[in-house]
């Protein structure tokens, strides 16, 4: 007779989620699946709103990836007025997107996955968590916390709050920067630059540990998706060209942001409220890909940072295909986040006030496109004569991601998890698949269409006495 293991909820990720593992009768794993359990509706909430506040409504779909989501909707909304932000206003922003990854990749690396490192995989529960870290390791616990606490921290001087600011605004931003703000950010780099390297150094050495789990967790053939610069091949984070690589690392496209629905589609499945994006030329569930760090590795040929170049060689050695490895790939990003802000404050018109642009609306729809923390954030924005949203579109990083998530999943439950001697620490190396993505949930849940619902009304004894099923 078979049975089901439910691991509810995921734990250290952002948002809610389950894990379902079904086993045939000799105990095996025949099937598991990552349901996403959590609804939330912004594509909808914007209809009818101006375009103009999409930038500060889309922000507060998440107070993680606040920047990206203002960011992505400020391009939709300029491309919508016919207006590219360029200079001081686009440099400004970027140091802004820098600091949101560096607090977002240090949240992801040292509060939520490295418990499993340097504690281990099946240690005690109970202790397998940020307060385990800081009794056992304080010294790393300190780093993470510093860390996310300078990203914060150049969002807060900049932008003037560290979770949802309006300073991003349609046009470009609010505020320009001043001569104190430049030198408190000077200030704060090389104490983050110091972090990230202690940090890299250790990582590296534990990883080397873990090879079993690096051969096994996520790892597998994909393609994998990522912005470029638009005119050399160095690593994009605000706005590029689109590209795809296939598991060797050979280009198979290369598409404008406005193209995005010739090469991607979105399918939807009635057990989760996540989407399932593929790539069309391969079909559904065929053209799965992967976006994130261990992506945009994968596709650039260069960071445009020397430290970070001198990572980027030796990561180059490692398997590409694993998913451990978007661990790895975050410390990377954290040093090329510093360098380039520090880039970004030595050029000379980083203190211009020329920093926003006016118009209405001159197109009818319009598409921003920019790597978030967790890939590749895509909006997609439609408005009438009077500048009204009509529709949207939101293709978030954690749902590129998602037929990936349950590949990793049921890949590592098939070789960890035995339902004839079931153990917390099997159960753990699952979810930890799903860590090493970095989910966040409640940016990715959005409904297509009709929202889908499967209701079960079980007895006492679990007898199921009524269902119902939409979509």
């Amino acid at each position: 007779m078979t049975e089901r293991i439910v691991i509810d909820p995921v734990t250290r990720i952002e948002g809610h989620s389950k894990i379902t593992i079904q086993l045939d009768n000799t105990g095996s794993v025949s099937d598991a699946r990552f349901h996403v359990t959590q609804y939330r509706g912004f594509e909808r909430f914007c209809v009818g709103r101006p375009f103009y506040e999409m930038p500060a409504l889309m922000g507060r779909i998440c107070g993680i990836c606040t920047i990206s989501h203002m960011l992505a909707s400020a391009q939709a909304c300029e491309a919508i007025m016919s207006v590219r932000v360029m200079g001081t206003a686009q440099m400004l922003r970027k140091i802004v997107n820098y600091a949101s990854l560096l607090q977002s990749h240090a949240l992801a690396f040292f509060h939520l996955a490295s418990p499993d490192f340097l504690l281990g995989m099946e240690s005690d529960p109970s202790q397998r968590n940020l307060f385990g870290i800081m009794a056992s390791n304080p010294e790393v616990a300190r780093d993470g916390v510093r860390l996310r606490g300078i990203g914060q921290g150049i969002i807060q001087i900049l932008a003037n709050k560290k979770v949802h600011p309006d300073w991003i605004v349609t046009g470009g931003v609010a505020s320009p920067m001043t001569e104190e703000q430049h030198a408190a950010i000077l200030e704060m780099l090389p104490e983050a630059e110091e972090i990230i390297l202690r940090t890299l150094g250790w990582f590296k050495r534990t990883l080397d540990d873990y090879h079993e789990e690096v051969s096994i967790f996520g790892n597998f053939p994909s393609k994998f998706l990522a912005l470029v610069n638009e005119h050399e091949d160095v690593l994009e984070l605000y706005r590029g060209r689109l590209r795809l690589v296939d598991d060797h690392l050979h280009q198979i496209a290369d598409f404008s942001r406005d193209d995005y629905q010739d090469y991607i589609a979105e399918a939807v499945e009635p057990w989760s409220y996540l989407k399932f994006p593929y790539y069309k030329t391969e079909g559904f569930p065929e053209g799965i890909y992967r976006v994130g760090p261990l992506a945009r590795l994968n596709v650039i040929g260069s960071t445009g940072t020397p430290m970070a170049d001198q990572e980027l060689a030796e990561f180059r050695n490692r398997n590409h295909l694993s998913t451990m490895n978007y661990h790895l790939a975050r410390l990377i990003e954290c040093l090329n986040a510093v360098e380039s802000i520090r880039q970004l404050c030595d050029d000379p018109e980083i203190l211009n006030t020329r920093v926003r642009a006016h118009a209405s609306a001159n197109m009818e729809m319009g598409v921003g496109v920019t790597e978030a923390p967790r890939g590749t954030l895509i909006h997609h924005y439609e408005v009438d004569e009077n500048g009204l949203m009509t529709g949207a579109n939101l293709v978030v990083s954690t749902t590129h991601n998602n037929l990936a998530m349950n590949r990793g999943v049921l890949q590592t439950a098939r070789r960890y998890v035995d339902g004839n001697k079931l153990t917390e620490g099997m159960l753990n190396r699952v979810e930890a698949v799903i860590r090493a993505f970095d989910p966040c949930l409640s940016c990715s849940t959005h409904a297509y269409q009709q929202l889908s619902l499967h209701f079960e009304m079980r007895g006492p004894d679990g007898e199921l006495l009524d269902e119902v099923k939409r979509g």
